[in-house]
């Protein structure tokens, strides 16, 4: 709350409660006095019932129920609120007493000023505390869910900040995986001055352009992780030489869809990574089709288990972001043969451009 926010409110809440009780001073002239032409009477003896109504309301919406409705002391706000009506009533009818005493001498002659009688009095007392203690009510209900509304929008943000950070520490998770392969597949062929190097550095730089300028994005097309994919099958087509087998089947011919980056390509590289030379080949089979606003991904490599072997992150990493990315919007199974290691991936509801 800035300075002018908070002088406002120290201006204007005093205000408030003095135009407030004007008006009850005039809804007493009006209450006790209808029918009557002794207006004068009427005013004074309204104003002697002013302090005891000001006094009672206020005791209930400072005293009573922040000390124990609003702090569920239900029992006690009860017991107090029947001790406070009893001593108000005492104090209202020594009120009214008063005022008949002291205005006396503003009667007029073989009328009647007042056109309601003691009971009705203090009935109008309470009523006039029952709208106050309302008001306040409402006020604090309205205060509340404010304050929780606030409350959880902070607690929405910050979630929100967690699973940014998240996603971001899982994609740095997932860059050196690339670098590491590139950089040994490049490295070995410079040491044996083999004349693909140039284009093996050539995609190198495609795929660091990729993860520096893209990843950021929380949206890319489909096309570009595409060809992200093709640039790495490429380099481990070099690296692997006769023994890698890869068909790569795209059947998505929107050019329009969007998908999160870095998505794909983790499934990919576990699947060289992780993939076994079985006769000779590293066999990997990659397939892509979208229908029904659903994009189908299908992967699958030679394999043998080793107990040597760890699975790595790369999939734990890649199921965290799913789950953030596209909660309750995707589907993967993930199967283990004898020989055979495959991932199928669906993602719903992606609505070409």
């Amino acid at each position: 709350m800035d300075k002018r926010t908070a002088l406002l409110k120290y201006v204007l809440t005093p205000l408030a409660h003095i135009v407030f009780w004007i008006g009850v001073y005039f809804f007493y002239a009006y209450f006790l006095g209808y029918g009557s032409t002794n207006t004068r009477y009427i005013n004074l003896f309204s104003a002697f019932l002013m302090p005891v109504t000001i006094s009672i309301s206020y005791f209930f919406i400072y005293r009573l129920i922040p000390d124990y409705l609003l702090k569920n002391r239900n029992g006690l706000f009860i017991l107090y609120t029947i001790y406070t009506t009893i001593i108000s009533i005492f104090f209202i009818v020594l009120s009214i007493l008063y005022a008949l005493v002291y205005t006396e001498n503003l009667k007029a002659n073989n009328t009647s000023p007042l056109t309601k009688t003691v009971p009705f009095m203090v009935l109008g007392v309470f009523f006039v505390v029952l709208v106050v203690v309302s008001i306040y009510l409402v006020v604090q209900s309205y205060k509340s869910a404010v304050t929780n509304e606030n409350l959880k929008n902070k607690i929405l943000q910050t979630q929100l900040q967690l699973k940014e950070q998240e996603l971001k520490f899982l994609k740095m998770q997932i860059h050196p995986h690339f670098l590491f392969n590139s950089l040994n597949t490049i490295y070995g062929y410079a040491l044996k001055k083999e004349d693909d190097a140039p284009e093996m550095i050539l995609k190198l730089s495609n795929l660091l352009d990729y993860i520096l300028y893209q990843v950021e994005k929380p949206k890319v097309l489909l096309k570009d992780e595409l060809n992200h994919l093709y640039d790495y099958v490429s380099l481990e087509r070099m690296r692997f030489h006769d023994t890698l087998e890869v068909n790569l089947e795209n059947r998505v011919s929107n050019d329009t869809i969007q998908i999160a980056p870095m998505l794909l390509i983790p499934f990919v590289e576990n699947s060289f990574k992780h993939g076994t030379i079985i006769d000779g080949k590293l066999t990997v089979a990659i397939e892509l089709k979208f229908e029904d606003n659903t994009l189908h991904f299908n992967i699958s490599n030679s394999f043998v288990r080793d107990a040597e072997k760890t699975g790595g992150i790369g999939l734990e990493n890649i199921k965290k972001r799913l789950v953030m990315l596209y909660p309750e919007t995707h589907s993967i199974e993930i199967l283990q043969r004898k020989k055979q290691f495959s991932v199928a991936l669906k993602i719903y509801g992606l609505s070409p451009l």
